[in-house]
């Protein structure tokens, strides 16, 4: 049976400023069985224990390579660029500002 695989480079989270753990390439499973209720505790469980696991990586081709290796599927999510709009402060009172400056 030939595993699905995706690999891509997560993003920043809304709670930190940095970009710190966003270099490495991630090849998680995708998730090959539903998640199912557990009928005494109700907790969400499965019995696809490769939904655990994520491999990470220097560079997308190292992924790819060693899901080559092993014969699974990939696909290969490439991040957004990020688009830099510099600011300044003096631009808050600029005179052909287009809204209007309130506290």
């Amino acid at each position: 049976m030939t595993r699905e695989v995706r690999i891509y480079q997560p993003a920043k989270t809304a709670m930190q400023s940095g970009r710190a753990k966003t270099r490495n390439w991630v090849l998680e499973f995708e998730p090959a069985a539903r998640n199912t209720p557990d009928a005494l505790m109700g907790w969400a469980g499965s019995s696809d224990t490769d939904a655990q696991v994520k491999l990470r990586f220097d560079s997308a081709e190292d992924a790819v390579a060693h899901a080559e290796k092993e014969g699974w599927t990939y696909t290969v999510q490439h991040p957004k660029k990020r688009r830099i709009r510099p600011k300044a402060y003096a631009d808050n009172f600029a005179v052909n500002r287009v809204q209007s400056w309130t506290h």
